[in-house]
């Protein structure tokens, strides 16, 4: 969906400006008519960068934040204080420049009638479609304080995932960079030293070593083209990825490869579940949950995979044998949803397989890096040798023709 600025006139003759989500321009002119008022304009908003647009994704609520405020208002309304009531209260209690305006604004939209689900839909960008139709589902059975419980644990969780994916990366990330670093130290500054020893000494030099004064010429000429050429390379790809089909066989290839795709599998087969069954055990229907959950799978395999299971379960089949046939999820995971679909308790085994994968997740994480770490330490020393021993051996053949 897109973003429009609009301007419209109230009821009462009071002009009326602001922002609204929609497809296309008539729908924003539609919604508009809905409420009550008259549109005068309705114009898309381009995103493009420019300071002011940096300035507001930084000023953006994040992750963090949302979880804040979960929990806080599951808290208060767990305690028996009304809705509008424990909002204000939330506002006494931030300070947040952020978080402060925006709980103020759904406070207001739920004193002037509308309901949370609603008044956070009106956040654009910050809640989920999935945050948001829990509370939905929360306010239609009178259970609004167990969902908002129920969406504190889920983000607690994704949370704990996420950290542990990215701290496990943190290490060979730093290992890596290190060594770029240092060979690129070496070959700029160091190895340049030794050629014109060599040079005065007239000596025949052995192939590796002419082959690392050439790396270390190029490196020391035109190390500035060779960043300029590796952040070119990664903007480009950056953007092609956002191309449907190139990001589609891009994933497809990440899931081939040894280690990495058994856990980009994991991680998604963890959230999605998590996900679907969160929304399962708020009462979210089964084909609702699926279209929501499938938006939070990062891999677009994956996520078509779901998508074609969603289709098949409109027809009648059961999810397990539905995700069976596309064959994007391990057989454990299948497995589990079948056995919680035979006996009526599928939001609880989803929950579970969850749990599981995150433990897998984990476990894969400590697995790679047991591989990843030796490998690039051996990587980085047999190039560091292979440097070293390069300058050895004119200087050996140096000493034989001096003695």
């Amino acid at each position: 969906m897109a973003q429009f600025i609009y301007k419209a006139i109230t009821p009462s003759g009071e002009p009326l400006e602001g922002q609204i989500e929609a497809l296309t321009k008539a729908e924003v002119i539609a919604k508009i008519q809905e409420a009550g008022n008259m549109p005068i304009s309705a114009k898309e908003l381009k995103p493009g960068f420019s300071l002011e647009n940096l300035l507001a994704r930084r000023s953006k609520i994040n992750n963090k934040q949302v979880a804040h405020f979960t929990e806080q208002l599951a808290t208060l309304l767990s305690s028996g204080m009304p809705l509008d009531r424990s909002l204000s209260v939330m506002i006494d209690l931030n300070d947040d420049e952020r978080l402060r305006p925006m709980i103020e604004q759904v406070r207001d939209k739920v004193r002037g009638g509308g309901s949370l689900s609603d008044a956070l839909e009106d956040q654009h960008g910050v809640f989920s479609n999935m945050y948001t139709n829990m509370v939905r589902a929360g306010e239609m059975g009178g259970t609004l304080e167990v969902s908002l419980q129920r969406l504190n644990t889920y983000l607690q969780s994704a949370k704990e995932l996420r950290d542990s994916v990215i701290s496990a990366m943190i290490y060979p990330a730093i290992l890596l960079v290190l060594s770029v670093g240092s060979l690129f130290i070496l070959l700029a500054k160091v190895v340049p030293k030794f050629e014109p020893l060599f040079a005065d000494a007239n000596i025949e030099l052995p192939l590796i070593t002419r082959f690392v004064f050439a790396g270390a010429a190029v490196v020391q000429s035109f190390w500035w083209l060779i960043v300029l050429v590796l952040v070119i390379a990664v903007v480009l790809l950056r953007q092609k990825l956002k191309e449907p089909d190139f990001r589609y066989a891009w994933d497809q290839r990440m899931l081939r490869l040894p280690l990495f795709g058994e856990l980009i599998t994991r991680v998604e087969t963890a959230k999605f579940t998590r996900t679907l069954g969160t929304l399962a055990d708020s009462g979210v229907p089964l084909l609702s949950g699926l279209q929501v959950a499938r938006k939070v799978v990062g891999n677009t395999v994956i996520a078509k995979a779901i998508a074609n299971a969603t289709e098949k379960v409109k027809h009648g089949s059961p999810l397990a044998d539905a995700l069976a046939k596309e064959e994007a999820f391990p057989k454990l995971a299948q497995q589990l949803l079948s056995v919680g679909e035979e006996t009526g308790h599928l939001d609880e085994m989803l929950v579970r397989t969850s749990d599981t994968y995150d433990g897998e997740v984990k476990n894969t994480i400590d697995r790679m890096l047991s591989v990843l770490v030796p490998v690039l330490v051996l990587i980085l020393a047999g190039l560091i040798f292979t440097i070293v021993f390069a300058i050895l051996m004119p200087m050996m053949n140096m000493s034989e023709l001096v003695g």
